[in-house]
């Protein structure tokens, strides 16, 4: 109730004649009562804040602490949304308790407190026994049935049902699994990003169709659903996975359509989607070659005039029979372990803009970059390919945003160097784009004013590129040459191939990747013909560089991986190699042996440990486990951050902390006598 309502109240309760001498007297006795009702107020409010207090839904902040202490609660690393606050975590804890030990209430404690789909596996139920006449388990057999090809799917899987003979050995190890008190959680840390309606790659004879947009193959994944029973266990269709194609074929109603892992449309207005009939095959489409090794067709390329459609999810691929009447669309999932780079995930950036230079379908990206050479936005709308080479030119003190419209992956083919032609004080925005076969290039202005380039949410595809020279590509061509000396770069959850910056430029990385393809390949350097020398000042924090570095000073190194190493007969004097070694830190990184830096604070390797090394699933770009450190990998590195995370690029998934979480939760909520394993099934 409002301070004038109570006042009003109050006033209401008084006698008829002291409100008569009241009103005759200039209302003093309401001034005074309104004075009252204010802290009356303000009483009313404490004490109903404090009967709300006494829940944990309606409670201050402040007390969520105080009622978790009450039931025991052991708070947590804050590192998941659903533990950020221990509001929801305590508000459970009791109905956790209630169902203490149950499978499907361990895997739902899995999945809130480290944030990745789970699977609880009671292995007590996947062993084989021997049988007793008065006693029968006619599921307990030790040899499976070699035609039920769905069980033989998902053998060794979280999804296993086949019977196992006993292992003692303690589920901590890693390999042992089937026994009587081992509960198996199993995590998956690859997530499944969308892709929507993107022109797919074709393979120039209108027949052959790539879902990659970037024309090479990649699996296609699963859409995790939403578990609708909180006793339900999860299943296949809940987890994000790799599609199959025998999987794939007997469930392709529950995987292919609007909305869900894969859809095929014809471009059009609107797109005519491809129906799921009988002409729909799912079907192997690897390569078929010729003596010497050449691709000369697809196995299994339908027949001309059958009219079928054949899709190979293993690999990516689309066959039609006839030429399709307009180009093919595809919505798809692919499996990657971060949001960096260009992708259709949550930026965080502004919505559409009215404001806007407005660009999609394809269409030329040139006439809407001259429109905003005095300032102003280009804004794509879809997630389509432009092939085109721009010349970005933006005047003296002018901000200029090319930029893709959140929940949007375009990629821009270009065939030859990108010209970013900035004035003095100028800067460009680049954010949430792919951009695959051209440089960009900043040629040396001539003066001294600075031009400020950064890169937000960007992927510069690794790979050979058209020079302007006429040099032959080679396979660490750089994504980023800066010649002007006074340039000043900053890039954001970036993927991007070789960089070489002017000596006395500035460049920051914040959570990027450089990939120069190989260890002794360079992925740092200065620009020109002359690989030695060295690169602008550089600044990088989780990163993850793979290949050579060669900087003139490193002003801070912070929680990164350098994977580098020095080839037979290199001129180089270090697989890092730094000018000023007097200036600047590195600290809480993993630094190459050899390397020639500044001052180190609690790097790996330590001087007496020289075989401490990180193990990647993948270096190789496009791999769901793309940098994504393999548990055999030492403490040291997958716990060696400044805050006990892990060392590189996936530093920000916190993923040391999430083990941690859900281990004081399973010694908490596991029966007595059980012991649980984690298992990451990717």
């Amino acid at each position: 109730m409002s301070t004038a309502n109570t006042a009003d109240r109050l006033y209401a309760l008084l006698p008829a004649i002291h409100r008569i001498r009241d009103a005759e007297q200039g209302y003093p006795l309401r001034e005074l009562l309104s004075v009252i009702a204010e802290q009356v107020a303000a009483l009313e409010e404490n004490l109903d804040q404090l009967y709300d207090d006494q829940f944990i839904e309606t409670c201050a902040p402040w007390v969520a602490p105080y009622i978790g202490d009450l039931i025991g609660y052991r708070s947590l690393h804050g590192v998941v949304p659903n533990v950020a606050s221990p509001r929801a975590d305590v508000a459970n804890t009791i109905r956790y308790r209630r169902r203490k030990g149950t499978a499907a209430m361990l895997e739902q404690l899995a999945r809130d407190v480290t944030g990745w789909p789970a699977r609880a596996v009671e292995f007590f139920q996947l062993l084989g026994w021997t049988q007793h006449m008065n006693h029968l388990r006619p599921l307990a057999y030790y040899a499976p049935d070699l035609r039920n090809t769905g069980a033989l799917r998902w053998r060794d899987t979280a999804f296993d049902t086949i019977a196992h003979t006993v292992d003692v050995r303690h589920i901590d190890t890693g390999a042992a699994r089937h026994n009587i008190p081992n509960i198996g959680i199993t995590l998956w840390r690859v997530r499944a990003f969308p892709l929507t309606r993107s022109p797919a790659f074709a393979m120039g004879d209108d027949l052959r169709f790539r879902f990659n947009p970037l024309g090479v193959d990649m699996a296609l994944y699963s859409k995790s659903e939403t578990e609708e029973e909180i006793t339900h266990l999860a299943e296949p269709r809940n987890v994000p996975l790799p599609l199959t194609r025998r999987w794939l074929k007997a469930y392709l109603e529950d995987y292919y359509g609007s909305g869900k892992s894969f859809w095929i449309e014809l471009d059009g207005d609107p797109p005519q989607p491809v129906p799921a009939d009988e002409k729909f095959h799912i079907c192997d489409l690897s390569d078929i070659k010729d003596a010497d090794g050449n691709v000369i067709a697809w196995a299994h390329q339908p027949a001309a005039g059958s009219g079928r459609v054949a899709v190979d999810p293993v690999l990516g691929r689309i066959a039609f029979a006839d030429a399709p009447a307009s180009a093919p669309l595809v919505s798809f999932h692919y499996g990657f372990t971060i949001a960096i780079g260009g992708g259709e995930y949550e930026r965080g950036g502004p919505v559409a803009s009215d404001e806007s230079e407005v660009v999609q379908g394809g269409a030329a990206l040139q006439p809407a970059l001259e429109a905003v050479q005095d300032g102003g936005i280009v804004e794509v709308r879809d997630s389509y390919r432009y092939i085109e080479t721009p010349a970005i030119t933006i005047n003296a003190g002018k901000t200029v945003v090319l930029r893709a419209v959140n929940g949007k992956r375009p990629l821009l083919v270009a065939n030859s160097e990108i010209k970013l032609d900035l004035g003095a004080g100028a800067t460009l925005i680049l954010d949430g784009w792919v951009i695959q076969g051209g440089t960009l290039v900043m040629p040396d202005a001539g003066d001294v004013q600075p031009r400020h380039l950064i890169l937000r949410d960007c992927t510069l595809v690794l790979g050979p590129r058209t020079h302007s020279d006429d040099a032959l590509p080679q396979t660490d061509d750089p994504a980023l040459v800066i010649h002007h000396p006074f340039a000043k770069i900053a890039l954001e959850r970036c993927i991007t191939a070789p960089l070489h910056i002017a000596e006395e430029a500035e460049i920051s990385l914040h959570e990027c990747i450089i990939d120069a393809t190989a260890h002794d390949l360079i992925a740092f350097r200065g620009p020109g013909a002359n690989r030695l020398m060295p690169g602008g000042k550089l600044t990088l924090e989780s990163c993850t560089v793979i290949g050579k570095v060669h900087t003139r000073q490193l002003t801070l190194a912070s929680d990164c991986l350098f994977v580098a190493a020095l080839a037979t007969g290199d001129g180089w004097k270090a697989p890092l190699w730094v000018e000023r070694r007097q200036q600047g830190c590195i600290r809480f990184s993993y630094i190459p042996p050899g390397s020639r830096t500044p001052h180190r604070y609690r790097c790996q390797p330590e001087e007496d440990d020289q075989q401490t090394r990180p193990h990647f699933t993948s270096l190789r770009y496009g791999d769901p486990g793309y940098c994504q450190l393999q548990q055999v990998t030492s403490d040291k590195i997958r716990r060696g951050a400044h805050d006990e995370s892990e060392m590189g690029v996936l530093h920000g998934l916190y993923q040391p902390q999430r083990e941690t979480n859900l281990r004081v939760r399973m010694e908490e909520y596991l029966r007595f006598g059980l012991e649980a394993g984690l298992i990451y099934e990717s």
